[in-house]
């Protein structure tokens, strides 16, 4: 059987993606999440938003993948600043 050939880069970011999981199931844990509305048309708790975050990333890398050339950097930069703002204000 041939197994997935892992390179750094997809193991840095599942590595990655588990540690933010497990970091804010501690968080939660630790301090429990409310409900709230922000600029979000929802109510929504941390680990909502968070998830959100994420599949907006996921998209927006899609999208800049599909229709451009330029390094991946500038959308993982757009997208940090996105995650702050949606954890923050969302």
């Amino acid at each position: 059987m041939t197994w997935m050939a892992w390179t750094l880069p997809t193991a840095v970011f599942f590595i990655t993606i588990a540690t933010l999981l497990a970091g804010m199931t501690v968080w939660d844990l630790a301090q429990p999440s409310v409900a709230r509305k922000g600029f979000l048309p929802i109510a929504t708790t941390r680990g909502d938003r968070f998830f959100i975050g994420l599949l907006s990333g996921a998209w927006l890398h899609l999208a800049w993948l599909g229709l451009t050339d330029l390094p991946l950097w500038y959308p993982l930069a757009a997208l940090v600043v996105w995650m702050i703002v949606l954890l923050r204000w969302g």
